[in-house]
């Protein structure tokens, strides 16, 4: 358990040298992991950490998005973490739950990072979700399954993504980076 904190913290580091124009966001991320011993629990009221899934197809062209039943839009795969301080693996599992893909794969590191507000609703406070996302990759069949967490999912090609304006501010900023990967 506090191994895992204790790579997080490092991977955190690294995340802000590698994107310094994002080392405020990577802080306050080490700031939180810092603040409670709990902050991997949804029952840490003020916020809690998130894994999510950047699912991408096996030639890197396209990523699978859900479209969330709760909020109504385009989204990453992804989930709270339950207590499992492993967020890479929170990742993995929930893009594994949501999709019925096998054969994925986690890449160990960071590929992005967002804190976002999650507004009160039925009965549970508004609190903040500091959301981990990492790469997955797709290895074998991309023949997916929808959950009930999910009204539809599609794989969607990650430049169209890049530059929809309409799109959500950070799906597009993870297609930008796609993309700078790709090259």
């Amino acid at each position: 358990m506090h191994d895992h904190r204790q790579a997080f913290s490092a991977h955190l580091n690294g995340y802000a040298q590698a994107h310094p124009d994002e080392g405020e966001v990577a802080a306050r991320f080490g700031e939180f992991l810092r603040s409670a011993p709990t902050v991997f629990e949804r029952t840490h009221a003020v916020g809690h950490f998130t894994g999510s899934a950047w699912l991408v197809s096996a030639d890197g062209a396209r990523v699978l998005l859900t479209h969330h039943r709760k909020l109504g839009r385009w989204l990453q795969l992804g989930g709270h973490a339950d207590g499992d301080p492993d967020l890479a693996g929170v990742a993995l599992r929930e893009a594994e739950e949501e999709s019925g893909l096998t054969q994925l794969a986690v890449e160990p590191l960071p590929f992005d990072l967002d804190c976002h507000w999650i507004p009160e609703r039925a009965g549970e406070p508004g609190h903040w979700h500091y959301d981990v996302r990492y790469v997955v990759r797709a290895g074998g069949s991309e023949a997916f399954a929808v959950s009930e967490e999910s009204l539809a999912l599609a794989w969607k090609p990650v430049a169209e993504i890049a530059a929809d304006a309409a799109a959500d501010e950070s799906l597009r900023r993870m297609a930008k980076k796609w993309l700078g990967r790709l090259g």
